[in-house]
């Protein structure tokens, strides 16, 4: 007897291969048999004939740790036909941090990650781990940060990491991927991260090579990539590589609404310092803009020292107004576009244009971002606001759709879950890609477009047992309706859920039963 039968659906198990009629038997939590399963028993059996029976869909990129630690059942993502999150993105989460320097990253990401409990261990990946492990419904694969690295190696400064302090990042890195750890990243604007250069980052992938997993690089923006090699984030993601041998991953990478239509652009710098040796893959979300935190937005000299010398700073007048002048200086263009997404202490500015408040208030922009990260205990998260120009929308979905027809790109979320008004790709990413941009542009047949939710990134990212319908293999399967599943979340109403999802299973476990979440806490720690 199983404990579980999909009957009845079209089978689309990961690889790219043509989907077929089948039925999948489940047995604990693993894929017992795939075939006519009709004259079997089972103790649940869901019907899901006129439909697509699935691998669960992994989320390359997410900034979910927060959120799950007090929202375990995660319906943002798991609604989403989502059953595998990565967490540790963009250089920066929670481990291997000291009580202290916890609780300090913890206040720095808040506007971000949100407030998990401050009492959690976080010394280790093997800790970190551990708070994840069957207590959330969505299964987790940690990557070990550099910002986080830098922190403990060297404290909130803007230090050198050399000699014993990069010895003692190295081996920290080494440490986290021997205790599960299934890569490493560097971010754009994360500090203490964006104070270190790219020789520490080559030296750190050493590490990476060694235990053959793969760093994932998010490019310095522009605006902060001095210390990078060639003063370009991308230059520098391809030179670390190259030093160390190690695999490349580089984070949602796709064009914007200022290169549309222009992926030769884009991808000009990567072919350019392209070599042999190089073994690059990308992942990419289906939106015009990202979203992040404005305490980022502060220059390197107002950073030092962390959260309560950044709050000291802002408290004294003369120092607030000079770094609101570096910001306006630096960040203006950015500045026109950000909307408010998460304020604890005002949630009713979330939703809020900056150029709007700062018009009111009578303030620059700079100003009144400084102002608000005071006011807010330095909690404060922002979304781009996307193009009026539906030709560029339009241009975009196009782009995106050849990026993802290429052998080497996969599908992210960057879930940032935090607020009351997120970014829509919180709720849609993935339904975004595989029911609206599928069937309006094209260029993708159903089979492969689930290949690049599943099995690509657990080959990639060495996911042992997961991406694929296949026997033996993990029960991670989504069930959904080929011609009508799609996104709902806009950047106006981002909070709401897709459509054409009605079950998820995740680790044998129904985790979405009939579009609704059971409270089931079946993911685990993987790979």
């Amino acid at each position: 007897m199983f404990d579980l039968v999909i009957a009845g659906g079209t089978i689309v198990d990961g690889t790219g291969r043509a989907g077929y009629r089948g039925d999948v038997g489940v047995s604990g939590e693993v894929i017992q048999a795939i075939g006519d399963l009709s004259r079997s028993e089972a103790k649940r059996c869901i019907d899901a004939t006129g439909k697509v029976v699935s691998p669960g869909f992994i989320d390359t990129h997410t900034h979910s740790e927060g959120a799950l630690l007090v929202d375990p059942q995660h319906a943002n993502g798991i609604r989403q036909g989502i059953t595998t999150e990565f967490l540790g993105i963009d250089g920066m989460s929670y481990a291997p941090l000291s009580s202290y320097n916890f609780k300090t990253y913890r206040h720095w990401l808040g506007g971000l990650l949100g407030d998990p409990p401050e009492d959690l261990d976080m010394r280790s990946v093997t800790a970190f781990r551990s708070h994840y492990h069957r207590k959330v419904a969505v299964n987790t694969a940690y990557f070990v940060p550099h910002a986080t690295i830098r922190l403990q190696a060297l404290g909130f400064h803007d230090a050198p990491l050399r000699g014993d302090a990069l010895e003692m990042a190295k081996r920290m890195v080494r440490d986290g991927l021997e205790q599960g750890a299934i890569g490493f990243t560097t971010g754009g604007r994360y500090y203490p991260g964006p104070w270190g250069d790219t020789d520490e980052i080559a030296e750190l992938c050493t590490a990476v090579r060694e235990a053959g997993k793969v760093y994932m690089c998010e490019p310095r923006s522009l605006q902060i990539a001095s210390r990078a090699f060639g003063k370009h984030g991308v230059s520098e993601g391809m030179e670390a590589a190259r030093r160390s041998g190690a695999k490349l991953h580089f984070a949602h990478y796709r064009t914007a609404p200022e290169t549309a239509g222009r992926i030769d652009t884009i991808m000009a710098p990567i072919e350019a310092a392209r070599t042999p040796e190089h073994d690059i893959t990308f992942d990419i979300y289906p939106y015009p803009t990202g979203s992040s935190i404005a305490i980022s937005y502060l220059p390197d000299d107002a950073q030092e020292g962390g959260p309560q010398e950044i709050l000291r700073r802002l408290k004294d007048p003369a120092e607030r107004r000079k770094i609101a002048d570096v910001i306006d200086a630096r960040e203006e263009p950015r500045l026109s576009a950000i909307v408010f997404s998460y304020m604890p202490h005002a949630p009713e500015l979330e939703g809020t244009r900056l150029r709007d408040l700062a018009a009111k208030r009578g303030r620059s922009r700079g100003e009144v971002l400084c102002e608000l990260l005071l006011e807010q205990n330095l909690k404060v998260g922002y979304l781009g606001e996307p193009p009026e120009d539906q030709a560029v929308w339009a241009q975009l979905g196009r782009d995106f759709m050849q990026l993802l027809a290429r052998p080497d790109y996969m599908v992210c979320s960057d879930i940032t879950p935090a607020g009351n008004h997120p970014h829509p790709r919180c709720f849609g990413a993935f339904p975004r890609f595989l029911g609206r941009l599928r069937r309006e542009v094209g260029t993708l047949s159903l089979e492969a477009m689930v290949h690049r939710m599943t099995d690509r990134p657990a080959r990639r990212f060495g996911l042992t047992g997961r991406g694929r319908i296949e026997k033996g293999y993990f029960a991670d399967l989504v069930v959904f309706d080929e011609a009508t599943v799609n996104d709902t979340a806009t950047y106006h109403e981002p909070k709401q859920f897709p459509i054409g999802i009605p079950y998820v299973v995740v680790n044998g476990a129904v985790a979405v039963d009939d579009e609704r979440c059971t409270g089931v806490f079946a993911g685990q720690a993987v790979p």
